[in-house]
């Protein structure tokens, strides 16, 4: 770690160290500015430790072993419990038993300086550390500050709420132990993934949700497919529900969810997954005139609009609060900061311009972990048509096609996609059933791609893969 009153003054100042603000690090570092990177927590972030890479360590066997039941001559070998204590060593492998060496590591490894503490602005390109031990280190950027501290989990204020002791999504992926009894309040990519978890792994799952189903983002049917599912292997899925208060009387005991209408319903956690909240309330933007707590609103090149110095990359943008995107738009920060330190007279911050995030607005994917898994990449039908395109859906049955019958007995799943009809290219893809995660970047390629219809009907799918289903859907929207 470098001495700050050695050297206080770089390039750029990064404040946050999970993958997003280790990238800007990264591409600013490869255009030989220097870099210091702030963080208060583990060098790795949210991702690394209680999201992403634990959440889909405890998801991968509990989906290897519903994908191994529907295979003919291996069902029967895999009908007993998982193994409950490799599953959790498995995720504390993949959390790196929440220690950051291998990650302090890597930045190190870049030519990159850390300082560990709560980094908060100070005023323009400044930036003071206050550090575990009370040190405070006062950095100056000479060209860009880069706001990467991410979001949090919301729990409402409830009566009863201090005291319930209430579960996030951070408690979810990191629990010791499976609850007899798990109510998940919210029905979106938390709550699904984290029901078929701990369901899976002998918990009895009551999810309670506002809305009318799960996953509201994506197109009904993957909400439709995967409650489904879920119902199947035991949840009790309550729609149009809402929690009026919670209460645990004693510390270790059971907690007591009262619901509007005035049921009541006893567990021995409760995990809110009812959305997140941009982790900006202490980082002294009002020295800067901003409002602290706000999410922040940046151009595509992610600089905060007003200013010609602080980034905000990440789930801070309120963009699209996705690992993946936050990377993706590292990247272009990055390099946006790097031109205009270089002095290039002109961006190319035009559509999928080399200092645009223009996958923001167009070609967001995602994958949802389930049993069955739930993929989309682009506008829903619904989003489309509010856009103002004029478009149709082409659907199609997994089922039909010869790869899926042969990865499962039963194979369930639907595709849709959704044609810009005056333009004749794709402006989403929504995949549903098993094993269809690893599928879901060729419909990335050809929705940013802009990919035209007729050219599409030449990029042939081996067979007999599940891939086929591009056939399938081309075939249908020709015959239609």
């Amino acid at each position: 770690m470098t001495d700050a009153s050695l050297n206080t003054e770089y390039d750029v100042v990064v404040v946050g160290a999970g993958p997003v603000g280790e990238n800007v690090a990264d591409r600013v570092r490869a255009a030989g500015l220097s870099a210091a990177v702030v963080e208060v927590e583990l060098i790795g972030g949210e991702c690394s430790y209680w999201a992403c890479m634990p959440s889909k360590a405890l998801l991968r066997p509990v989906v290897a072993r519903a994908d191994a039941r529907r295979v003919p001559g291996l069902s029967d070998a895999v009908q007993g419990p998982l193994d409950t204590a490799a599953v959790l060593a498995h995720r504390d492998t993949y959390a790196s038993h929440w220690k950051d060496d291998g990650q302090v590591a890597w930045v190190e490894g870049i030519g990159a300086d850390i300082y560990r503490g709560r980094g908060r602005l100070t005023g323009e390109r400044a930036v003071s550390v206050t550090a575990p031990d009370g040190t405070e280190h006062r950095l100056t950027a000479r060209r860009a500050v880069a706001v990467c501290t991410g979001s949090r989990a919301v729990v409402p204020d409830l009566p009863g709420i201090d005291g319930a002791r209430p579960w996030t999504s951070r408690e979810a992926t990191s629990a010791k132990k499976v609850p007899g009894r798990l109510v998940i309040v919210g029905g979106g990519v938390v709550g699904v993934e984290m029901a078929t978890v701990w369901q899976a792994l002998g918990a009895r799952v009551t999810m309670l949700v506002r809305g009318k189903g799960l996953l509201p983002k994506m197109e009904p049917f993957a909400g439709e497919l995967v409650g489904t599912a879920l119902t199947e292997a035991g949840a009790d899925i309550r729609t149009g529900a809402s929690v009026a208060a919670v209460r645990r009387a004693v510390p270790d005991g059971p907690v007591t969810v009262e619901l509007a209408g005035g049921e009541e319903i006893e567990a021995d956690e409760i995990l809110f997954a009812t959305g997140r909240a941009p982790r900006t309330d202490d980082l002294g933007l009002e020295t800067v005139g901003l409002e602290p707590g706000s999410w922040l609103t940046v151009d595509d090149s992610c600089r905060v609009e007003g200013t010609t110095w602080l980034y905000a990359v990440g789930d801070v943008n309120h963009r699209a609060l996705l690992t993946h995107q936050g990377k993706y738009q590292a990247r272009i920060a990055g390099a946006a900061i790097a031109a205009r330190a270089a002095g290039v007279p002109q961006l190319e911050t035009g559509r999928w311009g080399a200092h645009a995030a223009t996958a923001d607005h167009a070609a967001v994917p995602q994958v949802v972990f389930t049993d069955p898994e739930a993929a989309s990449v682009g506008l829903t039908l619904a989003g489309a048509e509010r856009a103002g395109h004029r478009v149709r859906a082409v659907d199609q049955d997994f089922a039909a096609v010869a790869g899926s019958g042969l990865y499962a007995d039963g194979y369930r799943g639907r595709a849709r996609m959704v044609v810009d009809l005056d333009r004749e290219i794709l402006l989403g893809v929504t995949f549903v059933g098993p094993g269809i995660g690893e599928l879901l970047h060729s419909a990335t390629v050809a929705v940013a791609g802009e990919v035209p219809i007729d050219r599409l009907w030449h990029a042939v799918p081996a067979y007999p893969t599940i891939s086929e289903v591009w056939l399938r859907l081309l075939e249908a929207y020709r015959d239609a």
